[in-house]
């Protein structure tokens, strides 16, 4: 008989001593705790917009941030201690950053549809009581808007600059000088958390409410989310900065901030979309300046 098992092809064999170059991660409660704790906040903030109820918002919140911590804990232990981040899997990772920040630009996309159609159609008589609430333009008629080039026009410069930092400390983690990085990071999240304090004072200033129609309901619910990303932003830079000044970027080992950096990117081009569209065009005759 011939032994047909002497010529059987070998698995292919890691440093690691796998049978693959894929990571097979172990079971973990965080997709799950962090599905209820995204349900949880929706539900809060459909609370607090319609009743002004909090506490259920910011439990969701909680708990949001609670599974932010927990999961990138442990995706830097597999990366670090356990060494499971192999080529491929840097490969996967970086289209699976790529595959969430496009469904990101869908997500904006359905609030820019919402705020163009009664803006370039304002008189649209087939749109049920849109005359009455427009009276035929945009903006609506007798409604106070904000100038654009006031504290809108300071936050994009914040971002912008923002921009310029985080590029600073890619190409500081390149030259393997991850001091360096940590310098321009922390200018980074100090330019993030300063547009989320400026967006959020203009918020108790601006004269309209989210419930005056949809004019300001557009308004609040995309600039009010891509706030909200900001500070998604700003929490993953700062988890950089803190890996930066810890010296574990490598010139050729540093996914995480990648995905940080492009994440942020992604958040500075939406806003230039909202200022052009919505601050500029929309409200490019504003009345209302703040002393």
């Amino acid at each position: 008989m011939t032994d047909t098992t002497a010529h059987a092809p070998e698995p292919a064999s890691t440093e690691e001593g796998v049978p693959h170059p894929y990571h097979l991660v172990n079971p973990s409660p965080w997709p799950l705790v962090g599905a209820l704790g995204g349900g949880v906040m929706a539900a809060g903030a459909v609370w607090f917009m319609h009743e002004g109820v909090w506490w259920l918002l910011v439990v969701g919140l909680l708990i949001v941030l609670f599974t932010m911590f927990m999961w990138w804990r442990d995706v830097l232990d597999e990366s670090i201690r356990q060494k499971a981040h192999t080529a491929v899997t840097k490969i996967g990772l970086r289209y699976g950053m790529i595959l969430f920040i496009a469904s990101e630009v869908m997500f904006f996309v359905a609030f820019f549809w919402a705020y163009f159609d009664p803006a370039l159609f304002p008189a649209d008589v087939d749109q049920f009581g849109r005359m009455d609430y427009t009276g035929g333009i945009w903006p609506p008629e007798g409604f106070t808007v904000v100038d654009p080039f006031y504290y809108p026009l300071l936050m994009t410069m914040i971002l912008l600059l923002s921009g310029t930092t985080v590029t600073w400390a890619h190409h500081a983690v390149v030259q393997g000088n991850n001091k360096e990085a940590a310098q321009a990071l922390g200018i980074t999240v100090f330019l993030g958390l300063f547009f989320v304090l400026i967006q959020a004072y203009e918020y108790t200033i601006i004269p309209f409410s989210f419930r005056e129609g949809v004019m300001p309901s557009t308004f609040y619910m995309a600039t009010g989310f891509h706030g909200f990303h900001v500070i998604i932003g700003t929490i993953f830079l700062a988890v950089c900065w803190w890996r930066a000044g810890r010296r574990q970027f490598k010139k050729d080992a540093h996914v995480g901030f990648e995905s940080a950096a492009w994440y942020w990117h992604f958040v500075d081009v939406v806003w230039l979309f909202l200022f052009g569209a919505v601050y500029w065009w929309g409200f490019g005759d504003g009345h209302f300046a703040p002393h």
